[in-house]
C-alpha cells in the first residue's frame, strides 16, 4: 500500500478561493485547481496537490521537528517574548483577552483574523492547525504566514487516526447518512478539530478560542457546541459575526493595511473542504442547481466514463461493524481509508450531487467525492443483511436518521448521540465477516458476503422441502396475521 500521505492545516471556515486558471493554491482546506481532468493519471497529479509528503517543522532554535509526534509546536522566531507580551498588555478595541487559540489554515480569513484579534482584544494569538487528511503540502509556508500575521506560536496536531477511529468509523457503524445522500464528511471533522483546540487551549493557558466560520454556515455551530461541551468557561470569538469586513475585497484590504502577505487573486472559483473521508465542492456554477458540474472540478475521483474498462474486485473485512482489512491485509484506520480512497477514486466511485437543508435554515447545493467511504458504507450495510434480524435492522435504520441529524448539527458530544452510539455498538457485535465488491465505472456491486454469525440458513431458505420449516404452517400464520384486515372488512360490509 502506498504510504499514507500527511496533510496539514484544517480550515475552520467554508470559503470561496481565488486562483489563476492553471495553478493550484491550497487555502482553508480548499484547493483551486481548474485544470482539465482527462485521465486517472492526471487525477493522481491533481490529488498530489491535495496531499503532501511527511513534513517537518522548523522551530525557533533552528532544529527540525519531525511529523512522527502527534503534537508539533513551532515557536515563531521573529517575535521575541518581550515584543509579543508588550503588544498584548493593553485592552483591545472590543475588550481584553489573555491568549486565544485560533483554528488556522493560512488562508485569507485566518491570516487576517490574527492581527484583528490582537487589535481588538489585545491578546496573544496561538495558531492551531489540525491534520485530518485534507491535504496541504507545505507546513513551512504555513509557519511563515502565521509569523507574518503576528502569531506567537503555531501548534500542529496529526489527528488522522483519531478522526477515522473515533469519529468516522462510529458513524459508519451507525449507518448515519444525512438527507439520504450526505456521508457527513465535514460534520464529523469539526468536533475532532474543536476538541483538539480545547486541549491546546489548556496546554498553552489560553482563555479563549476563535474560528473563521461565517455566520451563514453549519460549521460555526459545530465548533461552538463542542467548545461548550468540553470547556464552557472558554470565551469564543467568531470574527465573521463581529467585524466590519463584509467580503474578500475588504479582507484583502485589511491584510494589506496590516502588512499580512496573502497571495490570492480576486477571481473566485469553488469553495472546497477536504479531509481523509471526502472532498466537498460548493459555489461558482454550483449555486444554480440546474447546472451540471464541470468535468474538471473533481479531484479525488476520475470521471466514470474515463474509468478502467475492466472491473476491480475488493474484499473488505469487518469486525463488529468496523472495517479492519482490505483484500485480507489488516491496516490502521487511517491507512485503510486512504487505501480504499485510492482504489475507489480510479473507478469514479462516490460522487454525490445534492441540495441539502443547512442547520441555519437555508438550502445549499454541494457536490461530494467520497470514494473510500462509499465502498466501506456499502460493505458494512451488506454484511448487516446477514447478521441483523428484521426488527433490529428496522430500529437501527430509524435511529440512524437521528444519529446523522445530531452529527450534522454539531452535537457530537451530546448525551443522546453517545447513548445511540452505545446501542449501535451493542447490536453490531455480531456484524463480523467480509464482503466482496465489484467496482466498475462509478458503480459498486456486491458479489459476495459471509459471516460466522450469519442468520441466513440455506437449508431453511431453499425451495426444497426441509425439516425445520413446514410450509403447511404458513396457513395458520396468515390467518392470524391477517385477522385485523378481515375484521375491518367485515365491519365495512
Amino acid at each position: 500500500m502506498a504510504q499514507l500521505k500527511s496533510m496539514s492545516a484544517c480550515s475552520a471556515v467554508n470559503l470561496t478561493f481565488h486562483a489563476p486558471k492553471r495553478e493550484s493554491y491550497p487555502y482553508h482546506g480548499r484547493v483551486c485547481c481548474p485544470g482539465k481532468l482527462s485521465s486517472f493519471q492526471e487525477l493522481g497529479a491533481r490529488k498530489s496537490e491535495l496531499q503532501g509528503n511527511a513534513f517537518a517543522v522548523t522551530s525557533g532554535n533552528g532544529r527540525v521537528r519531525a511529523h512522527n509526534k502527534q503534537v508539533i509546536r513551532a515557536v515563531l522566531p521573529t517575535y521575541s517574548e518581550t515584543e509579543v507580551s508588550g503588544s498584548t498588555k493593553e485592552r483591545g478595541l472590543r475588550g481584553k483577552l489573555n491568549k486565544v487559540v485560533l483554528a488556522y489554515s493560512g488562508g485569507l480569513d485566518t491570516s487576517v483574523i490574527v492581527p484583528w484579534l490582537r487589535e481588538n482584544y489585545g491578546c496573544d494569538v496561538v495558531c492551531f492547525t489540525a491534520d485530518v487528511g485534507q491535504g496541504i503540502k507545505e507546513l513551512d509556508g504555513l509557519e511563515k504566514k502565521a509569523k507574518a500575521s503576528g502569531a506567537s506560536q503555531l501548534v500542529v496536531k496529526d489527528l488522522k487516526e483519531e478522526f477515522v477511529k473515533d469519529y468516522i468509523f462510529p458513524c459508519l457503524r451507525a449507518g448515519a447518512i444525512y438527507e439520504r445522500k450526505y456521508l457527513l464528511g465535514t460534520s464529523m471533522a469539526r468536533p475532532v478539530i474543536a476538541k483538539a483546540m480545547v486541549d491546546v487551549a489548556k496546554e498553552v493557558g489560553a482563555d479563549a478560542v476563535a474560528h473563521g466560520c461565517t455566520g451563514k454556515g453549519n460549521d460555526q455551530v459545530r465548533f461552538e457546541l463542542t467548545f461548550f461541551a468540553l470547556n464552557p468557561k472558554l470565551n469564543v470569538v467568531a470574527p465573521w459575526r463581529e467585524w466590519d469586513i463584509t467580503g474578500r475585497e475588504d479582507a484583502i484590504e485589511y491584510a494589506k493595511k496590516h502588512n499580512v502577505p496573502v497571495p490570492v487573486t480576486k477571481k473566485s472559483i469553488y469553495s472546497r473542504d477536504g479531509n481523509l473521508w471526502h472532498l466537498s465542492h460548493e459555489g461558482d456554477i454550483l449555486e444554480d442547481p440546474e447546472n451540471e458540474p464541470k468535468k474538471d472540478m473533481f479531484m479525488l475521483t476520475v470521471d466514470p466514463e474515463d474509468a478502467p474498462n475492466v472491473p476491480e474486485y475488493v474484499e473488505i473485512g469487518i469486525v463488529s461493524g468496523i472495517p479492519v482489512s482490505v483484500n485480507g491485509k489488516e491496516l490502521s484506520p487511517a491507512s485503510l481509508l486512504d487505501h480504499v480512497n485510492q482504489i475507489g477514486g480510479k473507478h469514479g466511485i462516490g460522487r454525490v450531487d445534492m441540495v441539502e437543508n443547512r442547520l441555519v435554515g437555508m438550502k445549499s447545493r454541494g457536490v461530494y467525492e467520497t470514494p473510500g467511504g462509499t465502498i466501506l458504507f456499502t460493505a458494512a450495510r451488506e454484511l448487516e443483511s446477514l447478521t441483523l434480524d428484521r426488527e433490529t435492522m428496522q430500529v437501527k435504520d430509524s435511529l440512524a436518521l437521528k444519529y446523522a441529524e445530531l452529527v450534522y448539527a454539531g452535537r457530537w458530544f451530546d448525551p443522546l448521540r453517545e447513548s445511540l452510539d452505545s446501542f449501535m455498538e451493542e447490536i453490531s457485535k455480531t456484524t463480523t465477516g467480509s464482503v466482496i465488491l465489484k467496482l466498475y465505472k462509478g458503480s459498486v456491486i456486491v458479489t459476495s458476503r459471509k459471516s460466522p454469525y450469519s442468520l441466513y440458513r440455506q437449508d431453511i431458505s431453499s425451495f426444497e422441502s426441509g425439516d425445520i420449516y413446514d410450509q403447511a404452517d404458513a396457513a395458520g400464520f396468515i390467518r392470524l396475521y391477517g385477522l385485523p384486515i378481515r375484521v375491518r372488512a367485515m365491519l365495512d360490509s
